[in-house]
């Protein structure tokens, strides 16, 4: 195991430099203004058959308005982004608990 600290785009473009190879499970949990570019990046750090997980993109039901909440408009960029991606097959999770609502995507990268 190895941990890197640091802003997280920063981090994935030094793997994707350093020709890192795939990854099986990519987990997104960071900033959700900047979800669709983690989610670029992790296509670039994976293969066909990995597996990217992307947390906290139900915000309570709130993806589904227009709204000026930058957050909620990275999360929609990345539904965007994932929609037009051809390499992954993905769905999304709705999530029910203490915290109220929220839900996570699984996108399985296919082969070309």
């Amino acid at each position: 195991m190895e941990v890197r600290t640091g802003p997280a785009i920063e981090t994935l473009q030094m793997l994707i430099a350093q020709h890192h190879p795939p990854f099986d499970l990519i987990f997104i949990d960071a900033d959700k203004v900047s979800y669709a570019e983690y989610f670029d990046a992790s296509l670039r750090l994976s293969r066909a058959g990995t597996l990217i997980i992307a947390d906290n993109v139900v915000r309570k039901g709130a993806v589904i308005d227009q709204t000026a909440d930058e957050n909620i408009r990275g999360i929609r960029r990345f539904y965007e982004r994932l929609h037009d991606e051809r390499r992954v097959s993905a769905t999304a999770i709705q999530t029910v608990g203490a915290k109220g609502y929220d839900g996570f995507i699984f996108a399985l990268v296919t082969p070309d």
